[in-house]
């Protein structure tokens, strides 16, 4: 079954666009362009957790600059 959608034409030059070749049909760039924007694996509550601190550890100023590590590790 097929469904004709109605799309702005900059919409479809944007998705023309996405294309990865040019016989890629529109279902098929849109399938893989909503999987990408859709991760079915949740994140942990131990990586939510490691976020959170992340951000607390930068509203709190506790972070270094990459110039900062980079000399420190000699990369500069």
């Amino acid at each position: 079954m097929a469904t004709t959608i109605q799309l702005q034409p900059e919409t479809k030059s944007r998705l023309e666009a996405l294309k990865i070749h040019p016989r890629e049909s529109y279902d098929e760039t849109l399938n893989r362009l909503l999987d990408m924007a859709y991760d079915p694996e949740p994140l942990s509550e131990e990586t939510l957790q490691q976020i959170e601190a992340g951000i607390a550890d930068i509203r709190a100023g506790r972070l270094r600059s990459l110039e900062d590590i980079a000399w420190e590790l000699g990369l500069e």
